[in-house]
């Protein structure tokens, strides 16, 4: 809908609330706000299918002016704020930002970063002052609060969160409609019942694709979205008591981490309002989502897809319980399993995982990575590997890129890890191949105990031994190292290259 549709409607009504601090935004504030930063954007220069950057923390601020770049018809990046000088430079000037929106909070990197962004003709800043950038709140406040002239839909251009190399941005074309036009069903409402009267929790960083596609979306139909600043087991489930959440989204790390406290600091909260708890993003072990549904009741509901947008597999509680492991049905595209001779493998067999019919994409200034992911017939992938049963039911086996080849057989480490991540002393886990002169590649674990103090060869022969009790003993890490905290990105994607390149490099200390 269109957000002076909801001003109008429901002027008063919180567009979203920050949990930490309570403070609320009406959609009339979200109006005016949005409006202001689309007229910035027009005097500044910007016309349709120009490019920003936002590099901000889960900011009062950023929904008002992802709005304001959407009903401006930019493409905007959202950038991780845990990013560094280096990753954010290359960013900024990959994806042809003219302008660079950040706050006081990340000034220890945006200030090495002058001179470094030549095609960025504009820097703002919230909340203080940078030397070399300009006050958003200054140059917003000077704006009008009624609408451009010219609205047009624009999009965001993400970037993948490079666990496997440098990120690359998600280029998608352009939305013709016009703009808070409402066309077709809303998916939302269609899958998980969502209404005006809903209210959404989102407990991760508004900078990755689903939690801004997800906050937005829900905004953008009228729903309170209630946002938290970063994500704690304790303070989630709080959220969800206090506001009196509906709907909300998940990743399984996250499951874990709640699962993994005290019962009776998990049970004293009442979390008997939720209709709708949505997760995605990693794979979920299936003892975690049984755990959940059996403390959250069938409200669980997955789904299978990617920033590039060219497929969406989804299943709920009900179906996942008859088929348990399974991600859903696709619903946007059809499904092909596919073998290394490009050729469609049956029901049962594993093989590279394509959409058909999907949405358009392309990886911003690579040729080669787009042409990767396309099919001869046209088709495109994300890089994952899996099956379908009978019933159409996809099945993910893991990351073709995360394969360990031992001996001459293939290993998908996610078994190991769905299990081992499951053992009471365990945090967190990551599975990968290390080098061995016999058989080219030997399973290795990388294990986050639940408390330090536990770790030592004892608790490596158990885990091993847990492992080997419920898997194929080639399946199972032959030795298990120890760390205070693995290098996991907030959206539940593990950079399980930091881990393995140490490995074959020779160096194992985390950089």
């Amino acid at each position: 809908m269109h957000p002076s549709k909801l001003a109008q409607k429901h002027p008063d009504k919180s567009a979203y609330i920050m949990s930490d601090t309570g403070q609320q935004v009406s959609f009339a504030e979200l109006e005016a706000t949005s409006n202001q930063a689309a007229h910035l954007f027009r005097t500044v220069g910007l016309v349709r299918g120009d490019h920003i950057a936002i590099l901000l923390e889960n900011h009062p601020r950023f929904i008002p002016i992802c709005i304001a770049a959407t009903r401006a018809g930019l493409y905007f990046t959202a950038i991780s704020y845990r990013l560094q000088e280096a990753e954010v430079e290359y960013i900024v000037n990959d994806c042809g930002a003219k302008v660079f929106i950040t706050s006081k909070d990340r000034q220890s990197v945006v200030e090495k970063l002058l001179g470094k962004t030549p095609g960025v003709d504009h820097q703002y800043v919230l909340d203080g002052e940078i030397a070399g950038f300009e006050s958003w709140e200054a140059a917003t406040e000077a704006m009008p609060q009624t609408p451009i002239a010219d609205e047009s839909t624009g999009t965001s251009m993400l970037y993948s969160s490079g666990t496997t190399g440098m990120p690359k941005g998600v280029l998608k074309p352009l939305p013709e409609g016009e703009f808070g036009a409402e066309e077709g069903p809303n998916l939302f409402a269609m899958l998980y019942g969502a209404t005006e009267d809903s209210i959404y929790l989102s407990p991760a960083p508004l900078y990755h694709a689903a939690p801004l596609a997800f906050t937005l979306g829900f905004i953008m139909m009228g729903t309170t979205c209630v946002i938290m600043p970063h994500f704690g087991p304790e303070e989630a489930l709080g959220a969800i008591e206090k506001y009196k959440i509906t709907h909300s989204q998940w990743v399984p790390t996250m499951f874990i981490r709640m699962l993994k406290l005290d019962e009776d600091v998990r049970n004293k909260f009442d979390v008997s309002g939720l209709q709708c708890a949505i997760h995605a993003a990693a794979p979920c072990p299936v003892i975690v989502k049984e755990q959940m549904i059996d403390w959250w009741g069938p409200v669980i509901y997955e789904y299978y897809a990617g920033t590039e947008g060219n497929g969406f597999v989804a299943i709920n509680s009900e179906e996942w319980l008859a088929h348990k492991g399974s991600v859903g049905r696709s619903i946007t595209a059809e499904l092909h399993i596919v073998g290394d001779d490009g050729e469609d493998l049956p029901a049962g067999e594993v093989g590279n995982i394509y959409f058909e019919g999907g949405g358009e994409f392309e990886y911003y200034n690579d040729k080669d990575k787009t042409a990767e992911s396309r099919h001869s017939k046209g088709w495109s992938t994300l890089g994952d590997v899996g099956y379908v049963d009978e019933e159409g039911y996809l099945y993910l086996t893991d990351r073709k890129s995360y394969m360990i080849i031992s001996g001459g057989v293939n290993i998908y480490p996610q078994e190991a890890e769905n299990l081992l991540v499951t053992h009471p002393k365990v945090m967190d886990v990551a599975v990968f191949g290390v080098p061995n002169e016999d058989f080219g590649e030997e399973v290795k674990a990388v294990v986050q105990p639940k408390h330090m103090e536990d770790i030592g060869p004892e608790l490596e022969a158990e885990l091993i031994e847990f492992c080997r009790d419920h898997l194929s003993h080639i399946k199972c890490p032959r030795s298990i190292d120890f760390e205070e905290e693995l290098p996991r990105h907030p959206t539940g994607k593990l950079y399980k290259r930091l881990l393995k390149d140490r490995y074959w490099t020779g160096d194992k200390r985390i950089a």
